[in-house]
Order: C-alpha cells, then sequence, then structure tokens
C-alpha cells in the first residue's frame, strides 16, 4: 500500500517531469506565474527563482539536501516567495537569470537559484549551494538567512542594486559591433585559433572537463570541404574517434553522455541528452561520407539506435533526456565489474572482452568500470595473440549478452516532454542518416516526427514549444522555428515532398514577422506577442544547442538558393555581420554560426533529379555518397511544385530516364542519366569548393 505524500504543493498540477519532481517538497513552490510575484509584492518578500531540469544530477543532490529538509523549507517559505523553473521548458526566463549570475559571479550552471525583486529584477544568485558550508561555498541556509536579512535591512539597496544591472546587462546587449563586410578571412582566423586551442593527444579543445564540440566539428568538416585544409579534416576525426573510444561513449547500448569530466573523455556525467545525440551523430555521418570509415558508420548507426529504441515515443515525438543517475547513484546503469562481466561471458571471452574494453578488478570509477577501448580491434588482437575474426566474435556476443543483462536493470529516469527545437535536430539528423546509410526506417522516423510537430505543436496558426502527456503548450521560441525548419529542409531533400518546404517556408516567413528586430537586426530569443520579461535576449552565442540566430542564418540561406528571394539572403547576411566579431575571438562558442557562414562562402551546389519513375534511386543514392555541405537537392517528380523553386525550369527527363542536373551557382552542367557521369559531376562540385 502506498504511503501518502507528506506534502505537497502547486507543482503536482504541472506536465514537466522536472516540477513534478519537487511537487512533493515541503517548499511551497509556484512555478513561474503572475500569481507568484502578486504575493510577493502583496507580502513584500524576495523571490527565490531556482532553475534546473531533469537529467540535471547536481539539481538532483540540491533537491534531496535542501528541497527535501523541512527546516531549510521553512526558512524558504516564512522569507521567500518559491519557483521552480524548468530551464527546458523556459529557456528565456533561464538565459535572464543566467546572464545575471555570468555578470555577477563569473560562472553559470545547474541548479541555478537567483533571488529576484517581486518585479522580477535578480539582486544576487549562484548555482549549486551545500547544507553545511563546504566547496569553499557557503551553506543554503546560510544563504538564505543573509538575503532575507539583507533584504529586511537593506531592501532600498538592493533594489537600486538590482534595478543598476538589469540597465547594465541591457546595454550590454544592445552594444553589439555590427561588421561592415563578410570575407573568408573570417573562417580563416577562427580556424587558427581552434587550432591553437586543439588537445593533440586526446583530441577535443582545452582541458578537463571536456564537452563534445558537436557544432565546432561541423564547422571543421565544412571548412575542410571549402578549403581542402587537411588539417580541419584531421582535428575532427581525431576528437571524434577518441570521444568514440572514451567513456562518454556508451559502448553497450549507443549514445553519448553529457560531458567527461577530465580532459580524455573517460568519466562522464552520465545524463544523455537528445539534442547532443543529434548533432553528434550527424557529425559522424559527415565524417563517413568523406572518409569511407566504417567505425564513424558504426557509432552514428548506434547512435540512431540508441534513440529509436529509448527516445523515441509511440505518438512519433523525440524525449528529451535520461538521468545520470538511477536507484540514486549516478552512473550506476552503465557501470560494471570484473567479476560481473566473467560470470556472464565466462572466464575465456571475459579476458579477451575485458582487455579490449579496459575493464580491471580495481575498476576506473568508484571501484567499477567504465568501458573504454584504448587500441583498435586488430592491434589488441596483435597483444592478446588471437585471430581478429575471434577477437570481433567475442566482443559483438559479449556486448550482446551485456546489453540484455543491462536491460534487466532499473533504468535512470527519461524526461518524456517534447521539446520543438530538439525534436527539430533529430528529424534532420534522420532524414540524413536515411539518405546517406540508405535506410528507409529512418526516412520513416523523420516523416513520422515531422508530422507530429506539425500536427501537435501548433494553435492558431503559431508554433508551441513543448508537448508532454496530450498537451501541447508555451510560445514557441526562436531556436523551436529555426531547428523545425531545418528538419523539414532535410526532409524535403530527402524524400522530395513539396508539402515540407511549403511549410519550411511559411515557418521562416512567421519567424521574420515575430521575432526580427527591425531595428537593430538579428532574431530576437522570444516573439513580440511573448510574456514580458524584464528584458528580451537576443542570443548570437552556441551553447549546448545551437543559437536560434545561427540556425536561422543557416535555413535562410538554403530558403534563398530554392526560391531566389533575396531578402532570405539578406537577412542571413545582416546576422552574420553581428555574430561575426565574436566569432573571430571565440571560434569554440560559435560552431553553428561559423558553419552557416562556410555555406554562405562556398559556392553552392544544386542537384535536381527528375524522375518518371520513382523507383528507380540510383541517381540519388549517388547524391548521398559524397560530402557536399555547400548542395541543396530537389527531387523534381509531378507533386513538386514547380512555381515554387526557380531551379526546376526547363528540367525534364532525357528519354524517360531518371536524369540529374548538377549546377554550380547557377552555371548547369550537361544533364546526367548514368551514374558515372554524375559521379564526375560531384567530383567536380566537390573540388569547386
Amino acid at each position: 500500500m502506498e504511503t501518502k505524500p507528506k506534502f505537497t504543493n502547486r507543482l503536482i498540477n504541472e506536465t514537466s517531469p522536472y516540477l513534478l519532481q519537487h511537487a512533493h517538497n515541503p517548499v511551497d513552490w509556484y512555478p513561474w506565474c503572475e500569481e507568484a510575484f502578486e504575493r510577493a509584492k502583496a507580502e513584500d518578500k524576495p523571490v527565490l527563482v531556482s532553475i534546473g531540469y531533469s537529467a540535471c544530477h547536481w539539481c538532483h543532490v540540491m533537491e534531496r539536501e535542501s528541497f527535501e529538509d523541512e527546516e531549510t523549507a521553512k526558512i524558504m517559505n516564512e522569507n521567500f516567495i518559491n519557483i521552480k523553473v524548468d530551464m527546458e521548458e523556459r529557456p528565456d526566463i533561464d538565459q535572464i537569470y543566467m546572464t545575471f549570475v555570468q555578470a555577477t559571479t563569473g560562472s553559470g550552471g545547474w541548479p541555478l537559484n537567483v533571488f529576484v525583486t517581486p518585479d522580477k529584477k535578480p539582486f544576487f544568485g549562484g548555482t549549486y549551494f551545500p547544507p553545511q558550508d563546504r566547496y569553499n561555498l557557503p551553506s543554503f541556509r546560510r544563504v538564505l538567512t543573509a538575503v532575507a536579512e539583507a533584504w529586511r535591512k537593506n531592501k532600498e539597496q538592493l533594489i537600486e542594486s538590482a534595478n543598476e544591472i538589469v540597465k547594465q546587462i541591457e546595454s550590454a546587449i544592445k552594444a553589439e559591433v555590427t561588421l561592415s563586410t563578410l570575407n573568408p578571412q573570417i573562417s580563416d582566423i577562427a580556424f587558427e585559433k581552434l587550432l591553437n586551442s586543439f588537445d593533440q593527444k586526446n583530441g577535443g579543445f582545452g582541458g578537463a572537463p571536456k564537452f563534445p564540440p558537436s557544432m565546432t566539428l561541423e564547422f571543421l568538416l565544412r571548412y575542410y570541404s571549402r578549403t581542402r585544409n587537411e588539417k580541419a579534416l584531421e582535428i575532427a576525426a581525431k576528437t571524434c574517434r577518441k570521444m568514440a573510444s572514451g567513456g562518454i561513449y556508451d559502448h553497450i547500448g549507443g549514445g553519448f553522455h553529457r560531458y567527461s569530466v577530465d580532459a580524455f573523455w573517460l568519466v562522464p556525467h552520465f545524463e544523455k541528452m537528445l539534442y547532443d545525440n543529434a548533432q553528434l551523430a550527424r557529425a559522424y555521418l559527415h565524417l563517413f561520407q568523406i572518409t569511407g570509415d566504417e567505425f564513424f558508420k558504426r557509432v552514428a548507426t548506434e547512435t540512431l539506435e540508441y534513440v529509436c529504441r529509448e527516445m523515441f515515443s509511440p505518438e512519433g515525438g523525440f524525449y528529451s533526456t535520461q538521468d545520470a543517475d538511477s536507484e540514486g547513484e549516478e552512473g550506476k546503469f552503465f557501470l560494471w565489474t570484473l567479476d560481473e562481466i566473467e560470470a556472464l561471458l565466462g572466464e575465456h571471452d571475459a579476458q579477451l572482452f575485458c582487455f579490449y574494453y579496459g575493464v580491471t578488478e580495481e575498476g576506473n570509477f568508484e571501484g567499477k568500470n567504465i568501458l573504454n577501448t584504448k587500441y583498435t580491434p586488430e592491434e589488441a588482437a596483435v597483444i592478446l595473440k588471437v585471430p581478429i575474426e575471434k577477437l570481433l566474435e567475442v566482443i559483438e556476443k559479449g556486448k550482446r549478452i551485456l546489453f540484455e543483462h543491462r536491460e534487466k536493470r532499473i533504468k535512470p529516469f527519461r524526461d518524456e516532454k517534447i521539446l520543438t527545437s530538439w525534436n527539430g535536430l533529430m528529424m534532420a539528423t534522420f532524414a540524413e542518416a536515411s539518405a546517406i546509410l540508405d535506410f528507409p526506417k529512418y526516412l520513416d522516423i523523420a516523416e513520422k516526427n515531422a508530422e507530429f510537430l506539425l500536427q501537435n505543436l501548433r494553435k492558431d496558426g503559431k508554433l508551441l514549444h513543448v508537448w508532454k502527456d496530450g498537451i501541447a503548450k508555451l510560445n514557441a521560441y526562436l531556436e523551436d522555428y529555426a531547428n523545425l525548419i531545418d528538419g523539414l529542409l532535410e526532409l524535403f531533400q530527402v524524400c522530395g515532398k513539396t508539402r515540407y518546404l511549403k511549410e519550411a517556408l511559411r515557418l521562416a516567413d512567421e519567424m521574420l514577422e515575430r521575432f526580427w528586430d527591425s531595428q537593430e537586426g538579428g532574431f530576437f530569443a522570444t516573439s513580440h506577442d511573448h510574456e514580458e520579461l524584464i528584458f528580451r535576449i537576443k542570443e548570437f552565442q552556441d551553447n549546448a544547442t545551437p543559437s536560434g540566430n545561427s540556425v536561422a542564418a543557416d535555413v535562410l540561406l538554403k530558403l534563398f538558393k530554392f526560391t531566389e528571394k533575396s531578402e532570405y539572403r539578406d537577412y542571413a547576411e545582416e546576422i552574420f555581420k553581428k555574430t561575426m566579431p565574436q566569432a573571430v575571438r571565440y571560434p569554440n562558442a560559435f560552431g553553428r554560426a561559423l558553419s552557416a557562414f562556410e555555406f554562405y562562402l562556398s559556392q553552392t551546389v544544386e542537384i535536381v533529379i527528375v524522375s518518371a519513375d520513382e523507383r528507380d534511386d540510383t541517381l540519388k543514392k549517388e547524391i548521398w555518397k559524397t560530402y557536399l555541405p555547400n548542395k541543396i537537392i530537389v527531387l523534381h517528380s509531378d507533386e513538386v511544385d514547380a512555381n515554387l523553386i526557380p531551379l526546376l525550369e526547363g528540367k525534364r527527363a532525357i528519354e524517360g530516364r531518371p536524369t540529374a542536373y548538377v549546377c554550380i551557382n547557377g552555371t548547369c552542367k550537361e544533364p546526367a542519366v548514368e551514374v558515372e557521369k554524375l559521379k564526375m559531376q560531384l567530383s567536380q562540385a566537390k573540388n569547386a569548393g
């Protein structure tokens, strides 16, 4: 018989899994709402805004230590109005208060705890606070008591300070440097800076902790494609190989963990994020296109299979995250002991398997083992003095057995809310993967996802941000529009259905109307009819997910190439002029922006396939064997609206056979009906840069 919870607060009525995790805290939590601020004004209390997300390990730690503690909750309830925010649902609120904390403390992260006035202006904040003084941090109770005391004694000074800080942040946001011209030197300088910060031994950039640099990898691959600088390819390939060999990669179930706490990718924070796996799988697919190396194909495929198995809902949406913790322990689901593996595989096979995956009796993480590889199978076979075929057989069999055993364990919690922006990222990856890997199942998934989003994440013609348990809500942000457009454009290029292009165009026009800053240029993160907050953020920097401005620039350039409407290109150029001054200085923080800029600098390869027989997709398959990041593809059938795409004018099937037209910056080569001729033309296009 279940015991009735001792406490239940207002969060019980929310759909966010993160908020629901706090619904039985003794804290008198509110969700973000005007009612909370009205009460703060009426009772003359400051507001504590506490922000996190469901897969955040330290968010769980702080909940256990402080928010579940009745004495701490009593201090909070008596002195503050307390608001819980899911940063994945409300990135607008998170961006505002994260900007404040970073500006005032020099760092940020989650959990984010900010004290604000009843009119929402921040005056003090930080991230994790322990229950007792430690880690050179004051205890949370001490912070609460000090802030409450300061509010009682020095309220006017705190309000004055909050007003001044908000003014300074607003001024900093508006003080954007704008370039007058755009040139290739911008990318060259950015590349040189990345080269200088590259970790030659371990791959990646800088030291610990190390985050997978998915967007920077895409820039390097696009830069390589345009300039043929082999060093760019070498950096990207080495980083991807090192990551997929380390413990940040799940060798048994596929997919990447959030980041590595060390410099060599061994010990991860074990949560898995949809956006990381979307972006990394795409980078590995592109490396496979360039190199033909099966290693990169395997990692991409295993990652996508993980997403299919664990993160794809029956309705057609992709879930958001999986926790680091299970049964109250970080990483428990993913760890192994030598004894366990010997019991499962038998002594002989376990000896080979454990050597290959670095499993030892003492372990490499709190007495247990994170699987990782230091050798290729070929190198390991030589050291072990066994035939390579035998070792590969043991590895594959062992992975299957360990996977089946692991499936019986208690799994980490899964946040099943569906976010439009992150779904757009994954849709694009599945669409591309279906073509690159020639795997129709992935196209079915991408189309099912598109249909789900287009049918369920709209209200009164406007896009929405989040769906959970049949409820869609919250105005969409810029990143929702931009990433969904990107996914739809990839789908259109892979399957040729005009509907996806039309939806992308409609969303792009709506995005321009609702988010564009007509005075200063660039896109705001929130729409013109969004809830009024203390200021409107305009995000250009790429963080864990690409900024809305970066993706918007990318998709607007492609829409210009499809439609020849020059205003799309003009908007993209305005974004670049605002972004590139910062991107040159901090290229690691502008990977997606620099990738989009590479598309802008490159000669566009326009490919049209006209086919009277859609069953014959030989030419289409040939296109996707080549890495051409500067391409746009139109599969011309009776269903495609030729008035929508000027590029189709005069294109017809020769002698009733599927025919490919390859054009570089508007100059077309001879129509190709033979695969060899198309292959030669694509090679020429690739070398044209």
